[in-house]
């Protein structure tokens, strides 16, 4: 984790939207980050909800948030996960998938964030970084197509493999031949995600367990590249 008290504007060019950026870009950018709009946030921490979106960009220096949307029976279906270098949020010219979603934190996290009427200016400005935003866009409506498709087709069992494969992919850590997901999850928390039960998760999880494709301890899973895979192939 971060220490709140070093310099913020280090790591700028380091979050991968910014990087390789001319250094004049990137001097501009680095006078809107300042104490007032760096914040640390403790975990389990709702720092947006549907209908009351945060206006402007908000970029995560280190830590992870959860984006989701809930039904009108309560449950929840994640968005997407967001980690260093992970950014949401909107300005006039474009959303980052933002608009009617919660967004939590997985962990103790820093965000810092940039008003849209300062980074409007930039854009006009500066096309090479409004074509990195768009090309962001694309990515993300691209994952979040195939996401829900995946989720809507398959049955309990190919959610949480899909689930716990993406995740795997994203923020997995190799250890002879498994990827152990670098989250500490809960059935409960898992659930969540896919919108689903505890119950019936923890029935597929112990499936998955049994079979190899998964193994399992006290919030931490870790995911047999190979099994998985072809499963989900």
């Amino acid at each position: 984790m971060l220490h709140y008290e070093e310099n913020i504007t280090s790591f700028l060019p380091q979050i991968k939207i910014f990087e390789s950026l001319p250094k004049d870009i990137i001097r501009e950018i680095e006078q809107f980050i300042t104490r007032s709009n760096t914040h640390r946030i403790s975990k389990n921490s709702i720092i947006q909800t549907p209908g009351n979106e945060r206006k402007g960009l908000f970029f995560v220096i280190a830590g992870k948030l959860r984006l989701y949307k809930t039904n009108s029976d309560g449950k929840q279906h994640t968005v997407c996960i967001l980690s260093e270098d992970g950014m949401f949020g909107e300005v006039e010219t474009f959303s980052l998938g933002a608009t009617g979603v919660y967004v939590e934190t997985m962990e103790e996290s820093i965000v810092f964030s940039i008003p849209t009427e300062q980074f409007e200016p930039l854009l006009r400005k500066y096309p090479e970084l409004s074509l990195r935003f768009l090309s962001e866009i694309s990515k993300r409506l691209r994952d979040q197509e195939e996401f829900v498709e995946e989720l809507v087709f398959r049955d309990l069992r190919g959610k949480v493999l899909y689930f716990l494969h993406r995740l795997s992919k994203k923020f997995g850590i190799e250890e002879n031949g498994y990827l152990k997901i670098d989250i500490p999850l809960t059935h409960q928390e898992l659930a969540n995600m896919i919108g689903a039960t505890r119950e019936a998760v923890s029935i597929i999880l112990q499936e998955l367990s049994n079979e190899g494709i998964i193994m399992t301890s006290r919030r931490m899973v870790m995911v047999h590249i190979g099994k998985a895979m072809k499963e989900l192939a």
